[in-house]
This record gives structure tokens, C-alpha cells and sequence, in this order.
């Protein structure tokens, strides 16, 4: 887009592509037109997308808990944490896809939801209730259509799904249906079709195709058929969820006391944490039950998760000392399995820019101070010291990711990254006859990125020389054809570079 400036169609190798919508690509070719680094570029709109998702869930925390604990003890400021700090958020805040995107839009439009919601007075807040604003009320109503257009615009119709099925789900539970129509005003739907609408009119009538191959193909085919190879169990997204939570896992322990104590108590009609709890199941069931699972589609319930567990722990730490020490626990068990597990691998771990001996050492210091502060949690939830079992787990999260940053990820990318192999190929004097050759999706599509055209694939008939890049498997077809000539270049690492020679005359 950038390039081209056509800003209506996504292409793929010069073709129309339309897996998804186009707002994810809008924000990228803004970087690029910014000459931001490519890397930089790619990435940025999820990072962004992180940090409006996780300023939410703190002002819904600030909203509907505020005034309940001191200023640390708060969800709002715990429930960031949480989030941010979460593999799931760690993880695809970095990655150029519409996920984390789509993930922080549908949060936006469930925080001005539950702004209406407690207009209406069917969910309480922190302070005293307010009289009922009706120009602030409009304002939010227009602010949930328009932000739940953007994430149709980011992933298209399963934004309505997602946030209309866990409306109804709170409405059926709580029989507040008048404050539930409220959000289907006429306000939010005009909102809604200004902001969606506009491209996917644009793009249909430039590209015939667009309707069956995005609307019926990659969204009704994709979820009621195992079309795209992406078939998983009903329950797949159960442990996905307690990975995407890591190393959080252990506080939906307090939030499933804080849930059955509003049951006990028939408390939850106009509970908040009940709303949430609503926000955060309904995209879990809703995609068990598709054909289609991938880890990145359970995105959405991320942020709802982060702000339950803060306001369950928060109780949990101040009612009970065994359930603190139990919390600890379970999150020093994490941290002990990862430091054991950089020890185990660190022998083994394809290192060039650093000594292994230097790796094992670094190993070891990691799993001394993690011991140590592990220990210290325990000291500390035994307390109920809620501020440092935080201030601890966060230092720890940090810890990681710089570490991971600045020495692991470092030293593995010419591992993962076609970057490397673009870089050191770029330069060949036979450009037209390097080949790729059963090299998986990903490094097909990050050499395309950094040779900035597609690389063909190679043909045991090609009867020329070439230099052809693939695995090992691939190197035993080639060999098994006869056709392996020479010697195997392996100084650049997770990629093959299989010298082929011509086939006899």
C-alpha cells in the first residue's frame, strides 16, 4: 500500500489477498510511509493496540473498584500489570498481525459498553451513583459503534459476534434487557456502519470476488469447517488460556472464589465482575465450538481475565492467609519450572554470539536469584503484602523479557529470522536462480519480506544449477534425485543452502 498507494485493496505478491480487513495494513503502511524501520513499521500498531487494551481495563478498574483499596491495591493499576505482563500480551504486542489490534478494539468497545451498562444503573460502580448524563451517554454509545466498526475493520464480522454474544449472555443471566437494547440504539449502529461499512462497499465493487472469499471462505468456512488445517480438540482453548495468563495462571484461582462467592450471595445481577466474567467466557466458547482454532482468536478474552484475577486477588490477599500462600505458590512454580528449564536447554541452545559455558553460567545465576525471590513472594503473600508479591512478579516478568531481549533472542535469530539469510544472500551474483524448496510458511513469507519479491520454488525438473534453500528433509529428495552438488554451506543456521547442480545431458 505504501508503495502502490492503493489503500482499498490488500495485495499479497502484486495479488489481492483478503484473509483479513484492512485496518492492521492501514496502520503498518502508515510506518512504512514514515520511513520507520521495517521491523518497527510492521509491529508498532500492536504495541499501540497493547497499550490502549491495558489503559481500559485500568479505567474500568478505576470505574467499578476505585474506591474499594489504596492506591497500589486498586485493579486499576493491577489489572495493567497483569495484562501487560502476560505472555499472551508480551507475545502478541510484538507480532505484525491483526490480533492484538483486533483484541484492544473489542476492549474499548466493552469499557464504553459497560459505561452505558452503569448509566442505566444496571452495573454498579465505585462512587455514589450520578444522575444520568444524556449527552455523555450518547457520546459513549457513538464511541461503541465507532469502535466496534474499527475492529470489524480489523478482523472482521466476528467483532459482532464476540461483543453481541457476551452482551446477551449477561442480559440472559441478569434479565437487564432494556439496559442491553440500550447498546442497539440507533446512535451506535449509525456509528458502527460510518466507520465499517465505507471499505468493505469500496473493496466489493473493485474486487468481485472480495465477498465469497473473505465474508463466506476465510470467516463462515473458516469457523464451520476445518477447511484451512486448523482443526484442534473443543477443549484447546482451556490450557491456551492458562498459557496465555503465564505467569498469572494462579490468580484465577481467587477469581473463581470471587465468582462463586457472587453466586452464593445472588449478588451479581448488577456485579461488574460479573459482566466481565461474561466478556472473558463468551470468546472462549464461541471459538471451541469453530472448526478452525488458532491461540491468537481467544486474544480478546486476555484483557476481562487480567482485570477478574486483579480484583480477585486483591481479596483473596486480604480475607485469607492460606489462599495468599496458595497464589504464591502457584506462581513460584512457574518461575522455578522456567529457570530449571534455561538451565536444562542451555547446553544445548544453538548459541554463535556467545560461549556455552557463558550461557550455563548466566543459567545458573538466573536460577539463583530466582530462588530467592521466589521465597520472597512466599515471605511475602504469607504477610499478605499484596504491594510486594506485585512489586516481586513484575521485577521477575522485567527480568525475563529483557534478559530474552537483549541476550536470548539476540543470539536465536538467524534461527528464526529470515532477516539474517536476506542479508547475507542479498548480494549473490545469481539472484534468478535461488530457489526455496519445502521451507514452512513462515520463512517462505520472511524471505518474500526482506528480498522484497517472492522466491520461487524449486522443481527437481529445473534442469539448471542453483542454490536452493530448505531442510533436511528437503536435502533428502534433492539428494535421493541426484541432483545435490558440491558442499553444504551450513554457516548460516536454520535454513539449508543446497548447492544443485544441472541435470546430465
Amino acid at each position: 500500500m505504501a508503495e502502490t498507494g492503493d489503500w482499498v485493496t490488500p495485495r499479497l505478491y502484486g495479488q489481492p489477498w483478503f484473509e483479513k480487513p484492512i485496518l492492521y495494513y492501514w496502520v503498518a503502511a502508515v510506518g512504512f510511509r514514515l520511513n520507520l524501520p521495517p521491523e518497527w513499521a510492521s509491529r508498532l500498531p500492536s504495541a499501540l493496540a497493547a497499550l490502549a487494551a491495558a489503559i481500559a481495563i485500568g479505567w474500568l478498574g478505576w470505574k467499578h473498584y476505585g474506591g474499594e483499596n489504596s492506591l497500589i491495591d486498586r485493579p486499576a493499576l493491577l489489572a495493567p500489570v497483569i495484562f501487560s505482563t502476560s505472555v499472551a500480551a508480551i507475545g502478541f504486542s510484538r507480532a505484525a498481525t491483526p490480533d492484538m489490534l483486533f483484541s484492544a478494539l473489542i476492549t474499548l468497545a466493552m469499557a464504553c459498553a459497560a459505561g452505558v451498562l452503569r448509566n442505566q444503573r444496571a452495573l454498579r460502580c465505585a462512587s455514589k451513583p450520578k444522575p444520568v448524563i444524556r449527552t455523555r451517554e450518547t457520546f459513549t454509545l457513538v464511541l461503541f459503534g465507532a469502535f466496534l466498526g474499527l475492529a470489524v475493520l480489523a478482523k472482521g464480522p466476528a467483532a459482532v459476534f464476540l461483543a453481541g454474544g457476551t452482551i446477551a449472555l449477561w442480559a440472559l443471566a441478569t434479565s437487564h434487557w432494556r439496559a442491553a437494547f440500550r447498546l442497539a440504539s440507533p446512535l451506535a449502529i449509525g456509528a458502527f456502519c460510518v466507520v465499517a461499512l465505507p471499505w468493505y462497499v469500496l473493496c466489493a465493487a473493485r474486487n468481485p470476488d472480495f465477498i465469497r472469499i473473505f465474508i463466506f471462505q476465510h470467516n463462515f468456512q473458516r469457523y464451520l469447517t476445518p477447511v484451512f488445517q486448523h482443526k484442534q480438540p473443543f477443549w484447546f482453548f482451556g490450557w491456551i488460556t492458562l498459557l496465555a495468563l503465564l505467569p498469572w495462571t494462579a490468580l484465577l484461582i481467587p477469581a473463581a472464589q470471587e465468582g462463586l462467592r457472587l453466586w452464593r450471595e445472588k449478588n451479581w445481577s448488577d456485579s461488574p465482575g460479573f459482566f466481565f466474567v461474561c466478556w472473558a467466557i463468551f470468546p472462549i466458547l464461541f471459538f471451541s465450538a469453530s472448526q478452525s482454532k488458532l491461540p491468537g482468536y481467544i486474544l480478546p478474552a486476555i484483557p476481562a481475565l487480567a482485570l477478574i484475577s486483579s480484583v480477585g486477588v486483591i481479596r483473596a490477599l486480604q480475607n485469607s492467609r492460606w489462599v495468599s500462600i496458595l497464589i504464591a505458590a502457584g506462581l513460584d512454580l512457574f518461575w522455578l519450572a522456567l529457570a530449571i528449564f534455561a538451565l536444562v536447554k542451555a547446553n544445548r541452545m544453538p548459541v554463535p554470539e556467545m560461549e556455552t559455558g557463558a550461557w550455563l553460567h548466566l543459567a545458573e545465576t538466573t536460577l539463583l536469584i530466582t530462588v530467592l525471590l521466589v521465597l520472597a513472594i512466599l515471605w511475602a503473600a504469607s504477610r499478605q503484602n499484596l504491594r510486594l508479591v506485585v512489586a516481586i512478579c513484575s521485577l521477575l516478568v522485567v527480568a525475563a523479557t529483557v534478559t530474552a531481549n537483549l541476550r536470548v533472542l539476540p543470539a536465536l535469530d538467524p534461527y528464526l529470522s529470515a532477516r539474517t539469510h536476506a542479508d547475507f544472500l542479498r548480494h549473490d551474483l545469481r539472484p534468478d536462480r535461488i530457489f526455496t524448496f519445502h521451507l514452512n510458511r513462515s520463512w517462505n513469507y520472511g524471505l518474500a519480506f526482506y528480498f522484497h519479491r517472492e522466491l520461487p520454488e524449486w522443481s527437481p525438473t529445473d534442469p539448471e544449477a542453483a542454490l536452493v534453500l530448505t531442510t533436511r528433509k528437503g536435502l533428502e529428495e534433492i539428494e535421493k534425485a541426484g541432483r545435490f552438488q558440491g558442499e553444504l554451506n551450513e554457516t548460516e543456521k536454520g535454513i539449508l543452502y543446497v548447492p544443485v547442480g544441472p541435470l546430465p545431458r
